[in-house]
């Protein structure tokens, strides 16, 4: 099939029927979120060669040159089938942050490995001292000859204890303004110098970690975007991970449990309570709308490129996430005082309650957002930076 030759939505959509029927049998169950299971990989490597994984990617890094709207259709017959696997080039971090910025031999590299979950990533942006400003980052990135030496602190990382791989904003030039002296890596997790230290979040999870960082070193072809591009790169992949935040929050621990508001507030005998219906309405409309709007955000890009709008996604998910566990809180009344396994229903929803926070702050917070969507959607004034225009090193800082 070539980038000229593309099918109609109805026709790709038998294709891709036919193909699930043909291939599709389930997976086990994964015990770890952050490692693919050899099941997994093996399914994602059929979908992958089948073209249905990134189908708006190039034919030659595994795509089909599709435009979105058939590559919807694609993503339509795998969420009826429930399987999953399709348009990695929606939801991949790694993979289309490589293919934007990547040399030829860098996506020939880990492409593949990246799109199928091979290897593992995890994202080292924050630190104890720089997060919300992204820019103002101290850990250093210094060329030794064809390596580059890494060393300083991350925080917030989620899955660093078993990535294969990081992508990494460190700073490269002190002696420019801190946006321009920033570059973006890949950086190899599994080496001497690097230390992970989980942090115990609220749900008493450790999702998130610290990670230590002693002149580790990764390799000049492992740069993305060019020295002092750092900055631009960074933009792409976080435009990427609030389009995901934005699409689909975190939910619970037990998916199969509260799943549906309208069934929660039927099993209660909630469902004629007019308080609780014009609860249910807020909920569905805020997800509809949601949808819309990501949509439109997607329909506005291109490879490569980001689209301030995905904020208000992101914003309107943390909305939604928050709201449903009120209502859900309120729907089951004084049973939310309970938690534990005797109390499946009341402990999942305790547990949403609080993981809301987990959409609220990463991939940069609620009040980050509203700044985002003021300047760049709404077109207000920038809050002023003093530090902006003047070389990193002389710049005031923790």
């Amino acid at each position: 099939m070539t980038e000229t030759q593309n099918p109609s939505a109805d026709e790709l959509r038998a294709e891709v029927r036919g193909w699930l029927q043909q291939n599709w049998t389930g997976l086990p169950k994964s015990t770890d979120p952050w490692v693919a299971s050899p099941e997994r990989v093996a399914w994602l490597e059929k979908v992958l060669d089948a073209g249905y994984a990134v189908p708006t990617y190039p034919t030659e890094w595994f795509g089909r040159g599709y435009p979105n709207h058939l590559a919807a259709a694609i993503e339509k017959e795998f969420r009826a089938a429930r399987a999953p696997g399709a348009r990695r080039d929606k939801y991949s971090i790694p993979a289309n942050t490589v293919l934007t910025f990547g040399t030829d031999a860098l996506k020939q590299e880990l492409l593949r490995d990246f799109l199928t979950e091979r290897a593992s990533t995890c994202l080292l942006y924050s630190e104890p001292g720089a997060g919300s400003d992204l820019a103002g980052v101290h850990a250093t990135a210094v060329r030794d000859g064809d390596q580059w030496a890494v060393n300083g602190q991350k925080v917030w990382t989620s899955g660093a204890a078993t990535a294969d791989y990081g992508l990494l904003l460190a700073r490269t030039d002190w002696d420019v303004p801190k946006h321009k002296g920033l570059s973006f890596f890949i950086l190899p997790m599994k080496q001497p110098g690097i230390e992970v230290r989980p942090l115990v979040q609220i749900t008493g999870e450790s999702h998130f970690n610290e990670v230590f960082i002693s002149d580790a070193r990764v390799s000049d072809g492992y740069l993305l975007g060019g020295t002092g591009n750092g900055w631009r790169v960074l933009q792409t992949a976080l435009a990427y991970e609030r389009s995901i935040m934005g699409d689909s929050g975190r939910g619970s621990r037990n998916s199969s449990r509260a799943d549906s508001l309208v069934e929660l507030a039927r099993a209660h005998g909630r469902l004629d309570d007019p308080v609780i219906r014009d609860s249910l309405v807020t909920v569905l409309a805020l997800r509809e709308l949601n949808r819309l709007n990501n949509a439109r955000a997607k329909a506005s890009t291109s490879q490569g490129t980001s689209s301030s709008i995905m904020s208000l996604g992101k914003l309107a998910m943390s909305n939604i996430l928050h709201t449903e566990a009120r209502v859900k809180t309120e729907i089951i009344g004084a049973e939310a005082l309970l938690a534990g396994p005797d109390n499946p229903e009341a402990d999942d929803i305790n547990f949403l309650t609080l993981n809301a926070y987990f959409t609220s702050i990463g991939g940069g917070t609620d009040q980050i957002q509203r700044n985002i969507i003021g300047e760049r959607v709404l077109g207000l004034p920038k809050e002023p930076e003093v530090d902006r225009d003047i070389p990193f090193r002389d710049a005031r800082r923790n």
